[in-house]
């Protein structure tokens, strides 16, 4: 089991929602915390929530998560710092949530970076250290939308397809190289913490929009013990199962469920800060 009292975890877009939840919580199972945001507003007040949790002031790094050459500069300055990172959450997310062609190439390709490209450039950037040691986890907060394409969300959904095929072959390249380091991905419906504010359920006691609260208690506890895949609401397993309809009949069940309908509505964080992980 990966132990979190004592580890240096690093949390990427750390200044908000199910970052800053995530980082409360290991903080208080007696993590030692490192926050990467580009906004240092929000860095600073998941600090003090680290600290009203019980928890070590932690280290903050302003990064912007869609620059690789910004990440290997906070990676340096943390090994330099800190030192060794024992678990990293790859939770840093951005959404357009438009129609394909209304979104510019700008999002489309900031969108690709920071959901898919910044986890192979943290990873690189701490896993050799994780190997020396024989010790590390890597968390990649995915979304359930990289198993199935939804309406207005063309790029989010292909960088977390992305996502969900990085942790998937970075577990197996661990099986048989790196036996002692650990991957977790995580595969949640939408959740409330504002970042897909204005999205609509059909059926909430199918498909609810999650509390963030229980999503984090959940992360945690699967980290805590070693689970590869952790996927919410109960649903969403089944839908690997779907898509070997064909695809008119798999089109039809995503439709009366209401998931191609589920971002008309959808108006997202207001004023955030563009490449935050506002998940």
């Amino acid at each position: 089991m990966s132990r979190i009292k004592d580890s240096t975890i690093l949390v990427t877009g750390a200044g908000s929602g199910l970052g800053r939840g995530m980082s409360a919580l290991l903080a208080e199972r007696g993590g030692r915390l490192v926050l990467w945001d580009i906004d240092p507003d929000g860095l600073a007040g998941t600090a003090r929530a680290v600290e009203e949790r019980g928890g070590a002031k932690p280290a903050t790094f302003v990064c912007d998560l869609s620059r690789r050459e910004e990440i290997y500069e906070a990676a340096e300055r943390v090994l330099r710092e800190v030192g060794p990172i024992d678990i990293l959450v790859n939770n840093a997310g951005i959404v357009s949530g438009r129609p394909f062609l209304e979104c510019t190439d700008e999002q489309i390709e900031r969108t690709m970076r920071v959901n898919a490209m910044a986890l192979f450039w943290t990873t690189r950037a701490f896993l050799p250290g994780m190997i020396e040691r024989r010790r590390g986890h890597v968390v990649t907060i995915a979304s359930s939308a990289g198993f199935v394409g939804v309406a207005r969300l063309a790029d989010y959904c292909a960088s977390k397809w992305a996502a969900v095929g990085f942790d998937e072959s970075l577990r197996v390249e661990f099986r048989k190289y790196h036996p002692c380091l650990k991957t977790t991905v995580v595969c949640p419906y939408y959740i409330d913490t504002g970042m897909f504010a204005g999205v609509k359920t059909r059926f909430p006691w199918l498909l609810p929009i999650l509390d963030p609260d229980v999503v984090v208690r959940r992360i945690v506890r699967a980290i805590e013990r070693d689970r590869p895949r952790l996927v919410m609401p109960w649903l969403i397993r089944t839908v690997p199962l779907v898509k070997f309809l064909p695809p008119k009949i798999h089109d039809a069940i995503f439709d009366l469920l209401g998931i191609n309908h589920s971002m008309d509505e959808f108006v997202g964080r207001q004023g955030g800060h563009a490449g935050a992980a506002d998940r």
